[in-house]
């Protein structure tokens, strides 16, 4: 470090972290191949202990590759603002500057930006926008060959075509500057002296030069990054000690606890770090992960790469002994033992280049380097070199020779073990306050995601698997934040959609001192309505924040506008020194207090459950599937909580209701779909490829309910998903899906009213679905009759119902 004159990073770094740790701010256990330096774990800029974990300093800064070292630090997602003022504050505002990022013209933005341009109305422009597939490689110029409405836009003689004409030329310049998520640099000197600067029309100083360009310059870049998961541990850990009164130390956990080990094997890791994913999960209960090093190489070996070479399927194999592991040399014993002979770690390849072929560690790294980004040139001379070391070592060339090919191979693949050890530390210490502090960790994790109705609704989900009860938001208890309040927890009133940040601590602010809001005429008279507007109250009242006070939710709603109108008069008269009436004064009686709003009744159950979701994200009093629990028992085979990669390959039907909807388009403008399937257990991803969405098109709408037919798949990250086949409504369930219905009679127990009612009950559920007949005489003797003139019902649970009580339980049977 010294030789190379980097003891001044290494010192900057070490002072701002010991600001951060000295105010509580969190600081995560290290990123990325700093954790595999000894000296930065001494300084406490890492948590992880690189001598015990075998990392390698020289994959962080190596003496034979004169580059500057690359340290990027995780802070509390809510607190990183403070490191920054801290730094800046140091070493002068002149000194430091946030980076400018460059936002370019995609494909579809072009198209919209140069039809504002030439005037075009918004829906002409937006229709041929949308033609556009929604690719990470997709420009204007596939798109034009591939899709077949954009080819005749662009003709000469389509109205169209300068629109297009202009576009293609627009796209990929830039198109704004905005700040860069996390970069920061520090110069010995004003910054003004040494580059161009950017000032933002909100008034925000940013390089002008990009971040690379910083970087050849030869400036002091540094990545200060907000990660979500440390505010989760932070939160967790402070209401922890608030509750239990248990003040945890995360630093000197065991990190081979059998029960936190348990959590892992069973995939119960929704919520924890790294390892949520349904495919993780799986993976998880096929390992059976029962040491720290296991989920190091978990961490590492969940990418793309790894999981489509089968190498994940190895590794398990090869742990559970199903594979036998040999190797060619003794000495990759030593190495390999600890991922039973895979090559998991771009570190591994530094050591068997150096173990077995008498490399440094510096030269190691530029193996690995060549190997990784398959520079022929540079791996000829790498790989002579290698052969001729392991020569000199006594190692046959044959031996050498497949050796050099297995590093080839798995170096395309390797992760850096330093990043994935300090990551499975913070996976770890997520797993184990979710085992022994699990109401406290599910209410902060519920916090964390309360701008993601998607993460809530998941997370709340989890919850009611661990049987952890979600108070509904209330007035009077809920706080701003989900908290924990013994076995259960608190709504966090910000969750509601359409309220702030703001609306709520006025609320807050205004709560009577030790005591509730007795009634929604003292809640209008007391919060600032300016605040607490309209819209703000009206997600309240549909979300039943003010059940609690003993209103109907539809009266509230009625009476808003007076009660608004009356609360700001109130307001008023206090401010000029009147006495304030809120209509008339709140009577008492025996019964208790007399309310001053109406009873208009309240809204049906579906209108009710509509507007929980539409506030909440998530249904609350009941749930509109609770109507479909006899379509569900009979139709859907499977529940969304069943998909999981076991089953992979699979045809299933699963019910539930559309939600989170998004219209797409094939590379060739066809339309399809994606949506997230939702039943009383949890969500599964749904893809619906263009000709099964021309079929069932009419259906794609956000919490439709639905039965889905399709087969389970796991996409490039080892997701699981539905590729659906067919799509039904569970209204029309029924008489689509039922292609026969067959009623079992015993004919010793027919008579002649029987079949009168029997005549009744065909005649008042006419249909599409044939009926036949099956007439039992003894038990081995049956009589199937099929009538000559179609007999067509529609075979819906009051039917089945009904023939069941003339001819007992399971007379129906219903073939689909």
């Amino acid at each position: 470090i010294k030789k190379m004159q980097f003891s001044g990073y290494f010192l900057i770094v070490w002072d701002f972290i010991r600001y951060a740790r000295e105010n509580q701010i969190p600081v995560g256990p290290g990123r990325g191949s700093v954790a595999g330096s000894l000296v930065s774990y001494a300084m406490r800029i890492t948590d992880v202990d690189p001598l015990q974990y075998d990392l390698l300093f020289e994959r962080f800064l190596n003496p034979e590759r004169v580059t500057p070292p690359d340290i990027d630090i995780d802070f509390c997602m809510l607190r990183r603002g403070e490191v920054i003022d801290y730094v800046t504050s140091k070493y002068g505002r002149g000194n430091v500057s946030q980076i400018i990022t460059f936002g370019t013209m995609a494909a579809r933005g072009a198209i919209r930006d140069v039809g504002r341009g030439l005037d075009i109305p918004y829906a002409e422009v937006d229709k041929i926008a949308r033609l556009i597939p929604q690719t990470p490689d997709a420009t204007l110029e596939k798109a034009v060959q591939r899709v077949k409405e954009l080819k005749e836009a662009a003709r000469s003689d389509s109205p169209y075509a300068q629109l297009i004409q202009v576009a293609q030329q627009l796209e990929g310049l830039v198109r704004h500057a905005s700040t860069h998520a996390a970069g920061v640099v520090i110069a010995p000197r004003p910054l003004i002296e040494l580059i161009p600067l950017y000032k933002s029309t909100k008034g925000e100083i940013t390089t002008q030069y990009s971040m690379t360009d910083l970087e050849r310059l030869g400036l002091l870049k540094m990545d200060f990054l907000a990660l979500t998961t440390l505010t989760v541990i932070h939160q967790t850990v402070a209401q922890v000690k608030d509750q239990v009164g248990v003040t945890l130390a995360l630093d000197r956990l065991d990190l081979n606890e059998k029960e936190t080990f348990k959590l892992f094997c069973e995939g119960k890791t929704t919520g924890i770090f790294q390892f949520e994913s349904s495919g993780m999960r799986d993976i998880l209960r096929r390992l059976q992960p029962d040491r720290f090093e296991d989920l190091i190489a978990l961490n590492a070996l969940y990418r793309p790469g790894p999981i489509q070479g089968g190498m994940i399927d190895d590794f398990i194999g090869r742990r559970q002994g199903q594979v036998n592991i040999e190797y060619e040399v003794a000495e990759l014993d030593e190495i390999l033992k600890e991922t039973y002979g895979v090559i998991v770690y771009q570190e591994q390849v530094m050591q068997i280049a150096s173990k077995l072929a008498g490399f440094s560690l510096g030269a190691a790294d530029l193996l690995r380097r060549a190997m990784g980004k398959k520079k022929k040139t540079a791996m000829q001379a790498q790989r002579k070199q290698f052969l001729s070391g392991c020569q000199e070592k006594g190692i046959p060339a044959g031996k050498a020779e497949r050796i050099f090919k297995l590093m080839d191979k798995f170096a395309g693949y390797g992760f850096n073990k330093s990043h994935s050890t300090a990551y499975a530390l913070l996976a770890y210490q997520t797993a184990y306050l979710k085992t022994h502090y699990p109401v406290q960790f599910m209410a902060a994790l519920l916090t964390s995601e309360m701008s993601n109705t998607d993460k809530i609704v998941k997370h709340l989900a989890e919850c009611k698997e661990m049987g952890i009860r979600i108070l509904p938001p209330d007035i009077n208890a809920s706080q701003l934040d989900f908290l924990a309040s013994g076995k259960d927890i608190k709504f966090g009133l910000a969750a509601i959609r359409n309220v702030g940040e703001s609306a709520i601590r006025a609320i807050l602010r205004c709560r009577p001192k030790g005591d509730d809001f007795t009634s929604f005429s003292e809640f209008c008279e007391n919060v600032d309505l300016r605040v607490v507007n309209r819209r703000a109250l009206e997600s309240l009242i549909k979300a039943g924040s003010f059940d609690s006070l003993g209103y109907h939710r539809k009266s509230l709603f009625e009476f808003l506008d007076r009660a608004i109108e009356s609360g700001q008069k109130a307001q008023r008269d206090r401010l000029s020194g009147q006495k304030g009436l809120f209509m008339a004064p709140e009577m008492t009686s025996a019964e208790g207090p007399v309310r001053d709003i109406p009873d208009a009744g309240e809204w049906p159950d579906r209108q009710k459950w509509t507007y929980e979701k539409e506030t909440l994200g998530y249904y609350v009093t009941g749930h509109p599937l609770r109507n479909y629990t006899r379509e569900l028992e009979k139709f859907s085979k499977f529940s969304t909580l069943d998909i999981t990669e076991e089953i992979s390959g699979q045809e299933v039907s699963v019910g539930g209701m559309i939600t989170g909807l998004r219209q797409l388009r094939t590379r060739k403008g066809d339309s399809m779909a994606a949506f997230e399937l939702e039943d009383l257990s949890g969500t599964v991803q749904v893809l619906v490829w263009p000709n099964a969405y021309k079929r069932n098109s009419q259906l794609m709408e956000n919490d439709v309910p639905v039965l889905v037919r399709g087969r389970c798949e796991l996409d490039a990250k080892g997701e699981i998903r539905l590729l659906c086949s067919q799509l039904f409504h569970l209204d029309t369930l029924w008489d689509t899906v039922v292609q026969k219905a067959r009623i079992r009679i015993s004919l010793p127990s027919l008579d002649s009213e029987k079949v009168s009612q029997l005549h009744a009950l065909v005649s008042h559920h006419q249909g599409t679905c044939p009926l036949e007949f099956e007439l039992l005489q003894f038990k081995e003797y049956r009589i199937r009759v099929i009538p000559q003139e179609d007999l067509l019902i529609n075979p819906v649970p009051s039917f089945i119902q009904e023939v069941e009580e003339l001819f007992g339980e399971n007379s129906v049977a219903l073939y689909t």
